[in-house]
């Protein structure tokens, strides 16, 4: 690689502003990330995931046009 073309790679501390957990990672950026959502409070990882979709598409479009099997 050539020298001083690339940008350093240092361990950065990553906070969860949601939950407050924290873990180390490495990235290019400063010293300190903040993240929205992570995978200790993210809904899909946590399995408390809602369905918005309770009924399928077909049963919906006939209840709405008032058609019949």
């Amino acid at each position: 690689m050539k020298d001083g073309i690339h940008p350093t790679y240092n361990k950065v501390k990553v906070t969860c502003t949601s939950c407050g957990a924290e873990f180390e990672t490495g990235s290019t950026l400063g010293k300190d990330i903040k993240v929205d959502t992570c995978s200790n409070c993210h809904p899909f990882y946590t399995g408390k995931q809602r369905f918005g979709q309770v009924q399928g598409r077909a049963e919906t479009f006939m209840k709405k046009y008032g058609m019949k099997k």
